[in-house]
Protein backbone atom coordinates (compact mmCIF):
# COMPACT_ATOMS: atom_id res chain seq x y z
CA UNK A 1 0.00 0.00 0.00
CA UNK A 2 1.41 3.41 -0.61
CA UNK A 3 2.87 5.79 2.28
CA UNK A 4 2.45 9.03 2.11
CA UNK A 5 5.20 11.33 2.76
CA UNK A 6 3.47 13.69 5.50
CA UNK A 7 6.74 15.84 6.72
CA UNK A 8 8.93 17.53 4.31
CA UNK A 9 11.46 19.93 6.57
CA UNK A 10 12.80 19.22 9.75
CA UNK A 11 15.18 22.56 9.74
CA UNK A 12 14.00 24.97 12.69
CA UNK A 13 11.02 24.16 12.32
CA UNK A 14 8.91 21.09 10.59
CA UNK A 15 6.36 22.10 7.49
CA UNK A 16 4.41 18.88 6.29
CA UNK A 17 3.26 17.60 2.97
CA UNK A 18 -0.27 18.66 2.46
CA UNK A 19 -2.19 15.66 0.96
CA UNK A 20 -5.89 16.31 0.06
CA UNK A 21 -7.68 13.28 1.79
CA UNK A 22 -8.97 12.42 -1.86
CA UNK A 23 -6.24 11.25 -3.24
CA UNK A 24 -4.91 9.26 -0.56
CA UNK A 25 -6.25 5.50 -1.54
CA UNK A 26 -4.60 1.85 -1.55
CA UNK A 27 -3.09 0.90 -4.38
CA UNK A 28 -0.89 -1.85 -6.19
CA UNK A 29 2.70 -0.55 -6.45
CA UNK A 30 3.95 -0.35 -9.65
CA UNK A 31 6.23 -3.28 -11.15
CA UNK A 32 9.29 -2.60 -11.48
CA UNK A 33 12.29 -3.56 -13.82
CA UNK A 34 15.60 -3.38 -14.55
CA UNK A 35 16.11 -0.27 -17.65
CA UNK A 36 17.14 -0.99 -20.97
CA UNK A 37 20.33 -0.45 -22.27
CA UNK A 38 20.43 3.54 -22.33
CA UNK A 39 21.28 5.61 -25.75
CA UNK A 40 22.68 9.09 -25.10
CA UNK A 41 23.39 11.62 -27.80
CA UNK A 42 25.17 14.53 -26.49
CA UNK A 43 24.72 17.76 -28.88
CA UNK A 44 27.16 20.58 -28.19
CA UNK A 45 27.07 23.89 -29.40
CA UNK A 46 30.31 26.04 -30.72
CA UNK A 47 29.28 28.99 -32.20
CA UNK A 48 31.52 32.40 -32.00
CA UNK A 49 29.32 33.48 -28.86
CA UNK A 50 31.05 30.92 -26.69
CA UNK A 51 34.23 32.50 -26.94
CA UNK A 52 32.60 34.65 -24.13
CA UNK A 53 30.23 32.38 -22.19
CA UNK A 54 33.02 29.71 -22.55
CA UNK A 55 36.32 31.59 -22.27
CA UNK A 56 38.26 28.41 -21.26
CA UNK A 57 36.49 25.81 -23.01
CA UNK A 58 34.73 24.07 -20.38
CA UNK A 59 33.12 22.17 -22.57
CA UNK A 60 35.74 19.96 -23.16
CA UNK A 61 35.93 18.68 -19.52
CA UNK A 62 32.42 18.67 -19.39
CA UNK A 63 31.78 16.40 -22.55
CA UNK A 64 34.95 14.19 -21.09
CA UNK A 65 33.32 13.83 -18.08
CA UNK A 66 30.25 12.27 -19.71
CA UNK A 67 32.22 10.05 -22.00
CA UNK A 68 33.82 8.42 -18.79
CA UNK A 69 30.60 8.05 -16.89
CA UNK A 70 28.29 6.55 -19.69
CA UNK A 71 27.66 3.00 -18.44
CA UNK A 72 29.59 0.05 -20.43
CA UNK A 73 27.14 -1.40 -23.13
CA UNK A 74 25.25 1.81 -23.27
CA UNK A 75 25.11 3.59 -26.74
CA UNK A 76 26.03 7.54 -27.44
CA UNK A 77 27.06 10.00 -29.82
CA UNK A 78 28.48 13.20 -29.96
CA UNK A 79 27.57 16.40 -32.12
CA UNK A 80 29.07 19.93 -31.96
CA UNK A 81 26.73 22.42 -34.26
CA UNK A 82 26.96 26.10 -35.68
CA UNK A 83 25.87 26.69 -38.99
CA UNK A 84 26.61 23.26 -39.79
CA UNK A 85 26.44 20.10 -37.95
CA UNK A 86 29.25 17.70 -37.21
CA UNK A 87 29.49 13.76 -36.17
CA UNK A 88 32.91 14.80 -33.58
CA UNK A 89 32.04 10.97 -32.36
CA UNK A 90 30.64 8.06 -34.00
CA UNK A 91 27.64 6.52 -32.39
CA UNK A 92 27.68 3.35 -31.44
CA UNK A 93 28.63 1.30 -28.10
CA UNK A 94 30.15 2.43 -25.20
CA UNK A 95 33.87 0.36 -24.40
CA UNK A 96 37.14 1.24 -23.85
CA UNK A 97 37.64 2.21 -27.19
CA UNK A 98 34.53 4.79 -27.56
CA UNK A 99 35.91 6.49 -24.18
CA UNK A 100 39.35 7.04 -25.49
CA UNK A 101 38.13 8.09 -29.05
CA UNK A 102 35.70 10.71 -27.05
CA UNK A 103 38.26 11.57 -24.60
CA UNK A 104 40.66 12.47 -28.06
CA UNK A 105 38.26 14.11 -29.62
CA UNK A 106 37.24 16.70 -27.43
CA UNK A 107 39.91 18.55 -27.83
CA UNK A 108 38.48 19.52 -31.34
CA UNK A 109 35.69 21.45 -29.51
CA UNK A 110 35.85 25.18 -30.13
CA UNK A 111 33.86 28.60 -30.48
CA UNK A 112 34.47 29.25 -34.15
CA UNK A 113 31.37 28.21 -35.93
CA UNK A 114 28.58 30.67 -37.73
CA UNK A 115 25.20 30.58 -36.57
CA UNK A 116 23.38 28.56 -34.20
CA UNK A 117 21.38 25.71 -36.42
CA UNK A 118 19.70 23.83 -33.52
CA UNK A 119 17.21 22.50 -35.44
CA UNK A 120 19.11 20.84 -37.88
CA UNK A 121 21.64 19.38 -35.19
CA UNK A 122 18.27 18.11 -33.52
CA UNK A 123 17.23 16.11 -37.30
CA UNK A 124 21.07 15.57 -37.77
CA UNK A 125 22.04 13.56 -33.94
CA UNK A 126 18.00 11.61 -34.18
CA UNK A 127 18.25 10.41 -37.59
CA UNK A 128 16.70 7.10 -37.70
CA UNK A 129 19.62 4.74 -39.19
CA UNK A 130 21.86 5.49 -36.00
CA UNK A 131 19.36 2.96 -34.43
CA UNK A 132 18.53 1.22 -37.13
CA UNK A 133 14.60 1.71 -36.66
CA UNK A 134 12.11 5.11 -35.67
CA UNK A 135 12.23 4.60 -31.96
CA UNK A 136 14.06 6.86 -29.52
CA UNK A 137 12.43 5.07 -26.51
CA UNK A 138 15.31 4.50 -25.04
CA UNK A 139 16.91 7.88 -26.44
CA UNK A 140 17.93 10.77 -24.32
CA UNK A 141 19.24 14.10 -26.33
CA UNK A 142 21.92 16.26 -23.76
CA UNK A 143 21.79 19.50 -25.79
CA UNK A 144 24.04 22.66 -24.55
CA UNK A 145 23.47 26.00 -25.85
CA UNK A 146 24.33 29.71 -25.28
CA UNK A 147 22.56 31.33 -27.78
CA UNK A 148 19.08 31.41 -29.91
CA UNK A 149 17.85 30.04 -33.23
CA UNK A 150 20.22 31.78 -35.55
CA UNK A 151 20.34 30.54 -39.25
CA UNK A 152 20.44 33.19 -41.02
CA UNK A 153 20.49 37.80 -41.26
CA UNK A 154 17.03 37.97 -41.74
CA UNK A 155 15.07 37.82 -38.35
CA UNK A 156 11.42 36.36 -40.03
CA UNK A 157 13.62 33.32 -41.28
CA UNK A 158 14.82 32.91 -37.54
CA UNK A 159 11.25 32.84 -36.33
CA UNK A 160 9.87 30.65 -39.08
CA UNK A 161 12.92 27.85 -38.31
CA UNK A 162 11.90 28.55 -34.14
CA UNK A 163 8.22 27.81 -35.02
CA UNK A 164 9.35 24.71 -36.93
CA UNK A 165 11.45 23.25 -33.81
CA UNK A 166 8.44 23.67 -31.30
CA UNK A 167 6.18 22.71 -33.96
CA UNK A 168 6.59 19.87 -36.80
CA UNK A 169 9.89 18.87 -35.14
CA UNK A 170 9.62 18.64 -31.23
CA UNK A 171 5.68 16.39 -32.75
CA UNK A 172 8.01 13.97 -34.70
CA UNK A 173 10.65 13.68 -31.76
CA UNK A 174 7.67 13.09 -29.75
CA UNK A 175 6.06 10.48 -31.55
CA UNK A 176 9.34 8.42 -31.76
CA UNK A 177 9.78 8.39 -27.85
CA UNK A 178 12.58 10.63 -27.67
CA UNK A 179 13.51 12.59 -23.93
CA UNK A 180 15.42 16.14 -24.61
CA UNK A 181 17.68 17.71 -21.84
CA UNK A 182 18.74 20.98 -22.64
CA UNK A 183 21.43 22.87 -21.02
CA UNK A 184 21.58 27.18 -21.31
CA UNK A 185 24.58 28.29 -20.92
CA UNK A 186 23.91 31.84 -19.49
CA UNK A 187 21.16 33.84 -19.77
CA UNK A 188 21.65 34.65 -23.34
CA UNK A 189 20.17 31.20 -24.44
CA UNK A 190 16.62 31.01 -25.49
CA UNK A 191 15.24 29.67 -21.97
CA UNK A 192 11.59 29.26 -23.69
CA UNK A 193 12.47 26.94 -26.67
CA UNK A 194 14.92 25.77 -24.48
CA UNK A 195 12.49 24.82 -21.75
CA UNK A 196 9.66 23.70 -23.71
CA UNK A 197 11.35 21.21 -25.56
CA UNK A 198 12.57 19.62 -21.94
CA UNK A 199 8.71 19.80 -20.79
CA UNK A 200 7.59 18.86 -23.81
CA UNK A 201 9.80 15.22 -23.90
CA UNK A 202 9.85 14.88 -20.40
CA UNK A 203 13.67 15.60 -19.90
CA UNK A 204 15.46 18.45 -17.72
CA UNK A 205 15.94 22.01 -18.36
CA UNK A 206 19.39 23.49 -16.73
CA UNK A 207 20.63 27.19 -16.82
CA UNK A 208 24.40 27.02 -16.25
CA UNK A 209 24.68 31.22 -15.89
CA UNK A 210 28.81 30.48 -15.74
CA UNK A 211 31.12 27.47 -17.48
CA UNK A 212 32.04 27.00 -14.16
CA UNK A 213 28.44 25.47 -13.17
CA UNK A 214 28.55 23.79 -16.42
CA UNK A 215 29.91 20.05 -15.75
CA UNK A 216 27.57 20.00 -12.74
CA UNK A 217 24.58 20.67 -15.32
CA UNK A 218 25.78 18.16 -17.65
CA UNK A 219 25.94 15.80 -15.30
CA UNK A 220 22.22 16.37 -13.89
CA UNK A 221 21.25 15.55 -17.02
CA UNK A 222 23.03 12.56 -17.54
CA UNK A 223 21.95 11.38 -13.72
CA UNK A 224 17.99 11.98 -15.16
CA UNK A 225 18.86 10.28 -18.51
CA UNK A 226 21.23 7.33 -16.72
CA UNK A 227 20.48 7.22 -13.15
CA UNK A 228 23.80 5.10 -11.65
CA UNK A 229 24.46 3.25 -8.91
CA UNK A 230 25.76 5.10 -6.09
CA UNK A 231 26.98 4.62 -2.56
CA UNK A 232 26.57 7.47 -0.12
CA UNK A 233 29.51 9.65 1.35
CA UNK A 234 29.57 9.67 4.80
CA UNK A 235 32.28 12.14 6.49
CA UNK A 236 34.58 11.79 3.84
CA UNK A 237 34.16 8.08 4.08
CA UNK A 238 32.23 5.42 1.97
CA UNK A 239 31.44 1.83 2.55
CA UNK A 240 32.59 -0.87 -0.70
CA UNK A 241 30.65 -4.04 0.02
CA UNK A 242 32.14 -7.09 -1.62
CA UNK A 243 29.54 -7.43 -4.70
CA UNK A 244 31.61 -4.55 -6.17
CA UNK A 245 33.11 -4.91 -8.82
CA UNK A 246 34.57 -1.14 -9.45
CA UNK A 247 33.64 2.02 -8.34
CA UNK A 248 34.32 5.41 -9.47
CA UNK A 249 34.85 8.64 -6.99
CA UNK A 250 34.09 11.67 -8.34
CA UNK A 251 35.37 14.60 -6.30
CA UNK A 252 34.61 18.15 -7.43
CA UNK A 253 36.78 21.02 -6.60
CA UNK A 254 35.71 23.05 -3.34
CA UNK A 255 34.67 26.07 -4.73
CA UNK A 256 37.62 28.22 -3.56
CA UNK A 257 40.00 25.56 -3.60
CA UNK A 258 42.93 26.95 -6.46
CA UNK A 259 43.23 23.89 -9.06
CA UNK A 260 46.80 23.72 -9.50
CA UNK A 261 47.58 23.32 -5.45
CA UNK A 262 44.77 20.84 -4.78
CA UNK A 263 45.34 18.15 -2.58
CA UNK A 264 43.52 14.96 -2.80
CA UNK A 265 44.14 11.15 -1.65
CA UNK A 266 42.19 7.95 -1.36
CA UNK A 267 43.05 5.74 1.28
CA UNK A 268 42.09 1.95 1.23
CA UNK A 269 40.78 -0.09 4.17
CA UNK A 270 44.30 -1.16 4.77
CA UNK A 271 45.43 2.40 4.87
CA UNK A 272 47.58 2.70 1.70
CA UNK A 273 46.86 6.16 0.35
CA UNK A 274 47.09 6.81 -3.53
CA UNK A 275 47.28 10.15 -5.00
CA UNK A 276 46.94 11.50 -8.70
CA UNK A 277 50.65 11.05 -9.07
CA UNK A 278 51.16 7.47 -7.15
CA UNK A 279 48.14 4.90 -8.25
CA UNK A 280 48.28 1.27 -8.07
CA UNK A 281 48.10 -1.41 -10.76
CA UNK A 282 43.92 -1.06 -10.37
CA UNK A 283 43.40 2.31 -10.27
CA UNK A 284 42.93 5.21 -13.11
CA UNK A 285 43.09 8.57 -11.66
CA UNK A 286 42.11 11.69 -13.97
CA UNK A 287 42.85 15.13 -13.09
CA UNK A 288 40.19 18.09 -14.67
CA UNK A 289 40.04 21.68 -13.50
CA UNK A 290 36.31 21.10 -12.13
CA UNK A 291 37.30 17.67 -10.70
CA UNK A 292 38.97 14.04 -10.04
CA UNK A 293 38.35 11.07 -11.18
CA UNK A 294 39.19 7.94 -9.89
CA UNK A 295 38.34 4.36 -11.09
CA UNK A 296 39.22 1.03 -8.81
CA UNK A 297 38.43 -2.28 -10.32
CA UNK A 298 37.94 -5.37 -8.15
CA UNK A 299 38.31 -3.32 -4.76
CA UNK A 300 38.68 -4.24 -1.24
CA UNK A 301 35.62 -4.37 0.94
CA UNK A 302 35.43 -2.23 3.84
CA UNK A 303 35.89 1.38 4.67
CA UNK A 304 37.45 4.23 1.92
CA UNK A 305 38.46 7.19 2.96
CA UNK A 306 39.10 10.73 0.83
CA UNK A 307 42.06 13.05 2.42
CA UNK A 308 41.09 16.60 1.26
CA UNK A 309 37.70 18.65 0.61
CA UNK A 310 34.82 17.73 -1.35
CA UNK A 311 32.67 20.03 -3.50
CA UNK A 312 29.41 20.09 -3.86
CA UNK A 313 28.00 16.91 -6.24
CA UNK A 314 30.99 14.67 -5.47
CA UNK A 315 29.61 11.36 -5.66
CA UNK A 316 30.58 7.16 -6.16
CA UNK A 317 29.13 5.27 -8.55
CA UNK A 318 29.48 1.42 -8.33
CA UNK A 319 29.10 -1.56 -10.43
CA UNK A 320 27.66 -4.25 -8.65
CA UNK A 321 24.94 -7.30 -9.55
CA UNK A 322 23.19 -6.15 -6.28
CA UNK A 323 21.30 -3.07 -7.71
CA UNK A 324 18.73 -0.58 -6.12
CA UNK A 325 16.40 0.18 -9.10
CA UNK A 326 14.02 3.18 -8.14
CA UNK A 327 11.02 4.38 -10.28
CA UNK A 328 11.71 7.61 -12.86
CA UNK A 329 11.44 10.76 -11.11
CA UNK A 330 9.96 13.39 -13.35
CA UNK A 331 11.94 17.05 -13.64
CA UNK A 332 9.01 18.67 -12.69
CA UNK A 333 5.58 17.68 -10.46
CA UNK A 334 2.28 19.37 -9.03
CA UNK A 335 -0.10 18.27 -6.63
CA UNK A 336 -2.68 16.63 -9.63
CA UNK A 337 0.76 14.85 -10.89
CA UNK A 338 2.11 13.87 -7.71
CA UNK A 339 5.48 11.93 -7.73
CA UNK A 340 4.65 7.69 -7.50
CA UNK A 341 7.97 6.52 -5.33
CA UNK A 342 8.80 2.90 -6.10
CA UNK A 343 11.81 1.48 -5.32
CA UNK A 344 13.26 -2.35 -5.22
CA UNK A 345 16.17 -4.20 -5.33
CA UNK A 346 17.42 -6.61 -8.05
CA UNK A 347 20.55 -9.23 -7.59
CA UNK A 348 21.50 -10.06 -11.19
CA UNK A 349 18.14 -9.94 -13.63
CA UNK A 350 16.18 -10.92 -10.72
CA UNK A 351 14.68 -8.87 -8.27
CA UNK A 352 14.78 -9.86 -4.78
CA UNK A 353 11.66 -10.53 -2.24
CA UNK A 354 12.75 -12.54 0.38
CA UNK A 355 11.77 -11.06 3.81
CA UNK A 356 14.68 -12.15 5.62
CA UNK A 357 17.12 -10.41 3.00
CA UNK A 358 14.62 -7.19 3.15
CA UNK A 359 14.16 -7.39 6.89
CA UNK A 360 17.61 -6.30 7.77
CA UNK A 361 17.24 -3.01 5.34
CA UNK A 362 16.45 0.67 6.05
CA UNK A 363 15.57 2.77 2.84
CA UNK A 364 14.82 6.03 3.87
CA UNK A 365 14.11 9.50 1.61
CA UNK A 366 15.31 12.64 1.91
CA UNK A 367 14.24 15.91 0.13
CA UNK A 368 16.24 18.88 0.42
CA UNK A 369 15.24 22.57 -0.89
CA UNK A 370 17.17 24.76 -2.53
CA UNK A 371 18.07 26.93 0.52
CA UNK A 372 19.48 24.18 2.49
CA UNK A 373 16.21 22.71 4.20
CA UNK A 374 15.92 19.06 4.37
CA UNK A 375 13.47 16.10 5.95
CA UNK A 376 13.71 12.49 5.94
CA UNK A 377 11.11 9.51 6.24
CA UNK A 378 11.98 6.12 6.88
CA UNK A 379 10.22 3.83 4.20
CA UNK A 380 10.87 0.69 6.08
CA UNK A 381 9.24 1.47 8.70
CA UNK A 382 6.74 -1.48 8.23
CA UNK A 383 7.60 -5.10 7.64
CA UNK A 384 8.98 -5.69 4.10
CA UNK A 385 6.64 -5.39 1.46
CA UNK A 386 5.62 -9.28 0.19
CA UNK A 387 6.55 -8.09 -3.66
CA UNK A 388 9.63 -6.37 -2.02
CA UNK A 389 8.57 -2.85 -3.51
CA UNK A 390 8.63 0.21 -1.12
CA UNK A 391 6.58 2.58 -2.08
CA UNK A 392 5.62 6.33 -1.17
CA UNK A 393 4.16 9.33 -3.20
CA UNK A 394 5.24 13.17 -3.13
CA UNK A 395 2.28 15.14 -3.62
CA UNK A 396 2.89 18.59 -2.19
CA UNK A 397 5.48 20.50 -0.92
CA UNK A 398 5.59 23.94 0.77
CA UNK A 399 6.78 26.30 -1.78
CA UNK A 400 7.80 26.20 -5.03
CA UNK A 401 11.06 25.60 -6.32
CA UNK A 402 13.68 22.59 -7.19
CA UNK A 403 14.57 20.04 -4.41
CA UNK A 404 16.99 17.26 -4.72
CA UNK A 405 15.79 13.88 -4.35
CA UNK A 406 18.35 11.32 -2.36
CA UNK A 407 16.98 7.45 -1.39
CA UNK A 408 19.56 5.96 0.83
CA UNK A 409 19.38 1.83 1.57
CA UNK A 410 21.25 0.51 4.48
CA UNK A 411 21.71 -3.03 4.56
CA UNK A 412 24.40 -2.96 7.09
CA UNK A 413 27.06 -4.79 5.28
CA UNK A 414 26.03 -3.00 1.93
CA UNK A 415 24.64 0.28 1.31
CA UNK A 416 23.23 1.96 -2.01
CA UNK A 417 22.43 5.27 -2.62
CA UNK A 418 19.75 7.28 -5.33
CA UNK A 419 19.59 11.19 -6.42
CA UNK A 420 17.62 12.97 -8.97
CA UNK A 421 16.71 16.78 -9.10
CA UNK A 422 12.77 17.84 -9.27
CA UNK A 423 10.66 20.70 -9.64
CA UNK A 424 7.62 21.41 -7.64
CA UNK A 425 5.27 23.73 -9.81
CA UNK A 426 1.63 25.19 -8.68
CA UNK A 427 -0.65 24.55 -12.01
CA UNK A 428 -1.09 27.94 -13.96
CA UNK A 429 -4.43 29.67 -12.41
CA UNK A 430 -4.51 27.84 -9.37
CA UNK A 431 -2.37 29.45 -5.99
CA UNK A 432 -0.45 27.97 -3.81
CA UNK A 433 -1.85 25.95 -0.37
CA UNK A 434 -0.58 27.33 2.92
CA UNK A 435 1.15 23.88 4.77
CA UNK A 436 -0.05 24.56 8.66
CA UNK A 437 3.00 24.29 10.97
CA UNK A 438 2.82 21.48 13.81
Amino acid sequence: MRRLLRCLFVAIVSLPFAVPAQQVSAQQAPALELPDNADIRIIVDISGSMKANDPDNLRQPAVRLLARMLPEGSSAGVWTFGQYVNMLVPHGEVNDAWRRQAVERSGQINSVALRTNLGEALQVASDRYLAGGDELDATDFILLTDGKVDIADDAGANEQERERILGSLLETLKGRGATIHTVALSGEADRVLLETLAAETGGSYSLAPSAEALTRAFLKALNTAVPQQQIPIEANGFAVDEGVEEFTALIFRADKEPAATRELGLVSPDGQEATAGSVSDNMRWVRETEYDLITVTAPAAGKWRINGELGEGSRVTVVSDLRMVVSPVPPTFTSNEPIDISVAFFEGEQKIDNADFLGVIEVQLTLTSADGRSGTKILSEESPPENGVYTDDIARLPDEGEYELDIVADGRTFSRRFSAVTRFVVPEGEEAVAVPEP
